[in-house]
This record gives C-alpha cells, sequence and structure tokens, in this order.
C-alpha cells in the first residue's frame, strides 16, 4: 500500500460521464481519493452519501473528493444519478490503479477467503504528495474523519 510522504501514482481513468481524469487534473487542490468495493451496496452507498453530504465543506478546505472502483462507467453513472453525487467516480475495470495502490488484498468473509478492493481513503496534496493514508475505514464515518483531518 502507498504510503504517507510518497508521490502519488499518477493514474489516467474514466469517470461516470466518459471523461478521461488524471491525477495531474487534479493538481494545485487537495484531493481525497477513496477506493471503495462496489457502488449499490449498503456500505458503499452509506460512504458516498456522506461525502455528498459534506461536498461543499471539502470544496470550501480547497479539496475535491473522487471515489475509484473497479465497477463500470455505466455503473457509476447510475450510481451517481440515484444518489446525487456531486463528485466523479472513477472506473478502473483492469485493476491497475487499484492495484498500483496497493488496495486490492486478500478478504475474509464470512469464512471464505477471496481478493477484493479494501476500503482505503488516501489524502493527496496540491503537489501530489500523500498526506494521509486511511486503510479498512468504516463507511459511516469516513467522510467526515477525513474533513477533520483537512
Amino acid at each position: 500500500m502507498i504510503e504517507p510522504g510518497t508521490k502519488a501514482p499518477d493514474f489516467a481513468l474514466s469517470d461516470g460521464e466518459g471523461n478521461i481524469r488524471t491525477l495531474e487534473s487534479f493538481r494545485g487542490k487537495k484531493l481525497v481519493l477513496y477506493f471503495y468495493p462496489k457502488d449499490n451496496t449498503p456500505g458503499c452507498t452509506r460512504q458516498a452519501q456522506g461525502y455528498a453530504a459534506l461536498y461543499e465543506d471539502f470544496k470550501a478546505k480547497g479539496a475535491e473528493v473522487v471515489g475509484l472502483s473497479r465497477d463500470s462507467v455505466a455503473s457509476h453513472a447510475k450510481f451517481a444519478q440515484k444518489y446525487s453525487l456531486p463528485f466523479p467516480l472513477l472506473s478502473d475495470p483492469e485493476l491497475s490503479v487499484i492495484k498500483a495502490w496497493g488496495v486490492w488484498q486478500e478478504k475474509k468473509l464470512y469464512g471464505k477467503t477471496s481478493m477484493g478492493v479494501v476500503r482505503t481513503t488516501f489524502v493527496i496534496d496540491e503537489n501530489g504528495t500523500v498526506l494521509k493514508v486511511m486503510p479498512k475505514v468504516k463507511p459511516d464515518s469516513n467522510a467526515a474523519e477525513v474533513l477533520e483531518s483537512l
């Protein structure tokens, strides 16, 4: 997993509207990049709604919010529309960025082991350096904790 103080790995991924977003496109602002397992699941929905509810507070602190999962662009578009999400959701179906950031890990659920995205949030500074890493975050409190840390 990426460590604080390191240069954030660049990415170029499509958002729910099909626009390509890169790390460079957020240069000059703080970036809250949160990785989540799947659109329209209870925890991921609550996490996204938490960020949506506090989105203007993040903007007031000079920060952008971006969600990232392996779901398709179409899935992201429906998810964002359904919950009126004001920030982009990036699609990484090939897992290239998810793996580069170290959040593709072994998970255990109901005694079964599988590989999946570990819910993790990164705060990146205006110059692309990772300031904070929050692994295995709780969906209900993640947005408020990140906002407080800014």
